[in-house]
């Protein structure tokens, strides 16, 4: 049963979509289990780059069946809008599979997460207003709209009615909104019921029967391990679990099918959004990193706030996620500094600290403890081994691998697929 998990080691955008496409040839399932289109992978197949944001980066690999499981929150014009731009690209889509179960973003939970967001002014979240928090917060509140309640008009309206007799009752005496018309809603929604038609499956059942067969199925997460909903840092987190437990209830499988635990982690650090950030650059430096490193929001369209390799957040996303191999990206980025920081402990209150800090108030003020590393200038985006790395880009990785509490199985040194040295197999 060759059952892989890979998912973001830091704060998303680790580049999960290039490790996710290199294996891609080699797995029969790729499966998004958690998060909705507030993720973002990019992946660049020759000279095509390819922004995905809901689908699983599975669906450019033709060998491959690209599975939407019933812990990923969808909607429907986003899955359409992703759907058609393949197509008209060449990209066959025919093989996708959406879960049932899995929840549906409504108009009404992209209204109400725009404007919670401009309520909380200063305190925000930093959400990506794309309604994921809403949903999700539906989906517990036993309010939500599934995928399967398309098929039944009259669960659907009943459904919609008793999520909308609470929130227009905010949205109007709170927000200063206008309410939100029912039979507007399910139309929409019905509207969409024939078009997911060929895509639904009992995706729990499917993947189940493909581990039975030896199939290699590959869990893909979204966002990164400190935006866990319940180990990140919260409240600056999504609403879902891209840890490795949100695999098995995000895609209905069990932990004993679970083979190998992938994290990706790039050679710095960065992150998008409000929160704590120890290791956040806001010198030339930071600017730099940005600029080389491309560091945008695929999703967002944000600039994303960059600092330096966090080795105690890497140690805490293998305790918590059981990593038994780490994927590291973008090395090339770094090319060119004489000397690179390090983050290797932390500073709170005078004391060194190791490991990431219980305390949400310790973490908000632990000062980074940096041990500085040589640099290298050689141009390394055409090696292809270890050894073709110069040494001191060897040492680097060897330290972070050491400091991190996993091997580093691959290197990432540039964006294109074939950029990509293999030290051990995944598979």
């Amino acid at each position: 049963m060759p059952a892989l998990v890979l998912l973001g080691a830091q704060w998303g955008d680790e580049g999960k979509g290039k490790a996710t496409d290199l294996l891609g040839g080699s797995v029969d399932y790729v499966v998004r289990y958690q998060g909705g289109n507030n993720a973002g992978h990019t992946v660049v197949v020759g000279d095509q780059k390819y922004a995905l944001h809901l689908l699983p980066s599975g669906i450019l690999s033709p060998g491959c069946t690209p599975v939407i499981g019933n812990g990923v929150v969808v909607d429907p014009s986003v899955l359409f809008s992703e759907l058609n731009g393949l197509n008209e690209r060449g990209v066959d889509t025919s093989k996708l599979l959406i879960s049932g179960n899995a929840h549906i973003i409504t108009p009404y939970n992209v209204t109400v997460d725009k404007v919670t967001e401009r309520f909380l002014g200063k305190r925000k979240i930093g959400t990506t207003g794309r309604g994921i928090g809403p949903t999700y917060a539906d989906k517990i509140n036993r309010v939500g709209i599934r995928v399967q309640d398309l098929y039944d008009e009259s669960i659907l309206t009943q459904k919609v009615e008793a999520a909308l007799d609470v929130k227009n009752q905010i949205l109007t005496k709170l927000y200063n909104r206008r309410a939100i018309a029912i039979d507007q809603v399910v139309e929409e929604l019905l509207g969409y019921a024939d078009k997911l038609a060929p895509y639904v499956a009992d995706t729990v059942l499917v993947l189940n029967q493909a581990l039975e067969q030896d199939k290699v199925v590959l869990f893909e997460g979204g966002q990164g391990t400190l935006l866990d909903i319940d180990h990140g840092t919260y409240p600056f987190v999504t609403s879902s679990n891209p840890t490795a437990g949100g695999a098995c209830t995000g895609a209905g499988v069990g932990p004993t099918k679970i083979s190998r635990v992938i994290g990706i982690l790039k050679a710095y650090t960065t992150r998008v959004g409000s929160g704590p950030f120890p290791t956040e650059l806001f010198d030339e430096d930071g600017e730099a990193l940005r600029r080389i490193g491309g560091e945008r929001g695929v999703t967002t369209g944000r600039d994303r706030r960059c600092g330096w390799f966090d080795a105690v957040i890497a140690r805490y996303a293998t305790r918590v996620n059981g990593l038994t191999d780490f994927f590291l990206t973008k090395l090339d980025v770094l090319t060119g500094w004489e000397e690179i920081p390090v983050c290797v402990a932390y500073e709170v209150d005078g004391k060194r600290v190791e490991e990431l800090p219980y305390s949400q108030s310790d973490f908000h003020h632990a000062k980074p403890v940096y041990e500085t590393l040589p640099g290298w200038s050689e141009d390394i985006t055409k090696a292809k081994s270890f050894s073709d790395l110069p040494k001191n880009a060897q040492n680097y990785v060897k330290a972070l691998e050491e400091m991190s509490g996993a091997p580093i199985s691959a290197i990432g040194v540039g964006p294109g697929r074939d950029e990509t040295i293999e030290i051990n197999s995944f598979i």
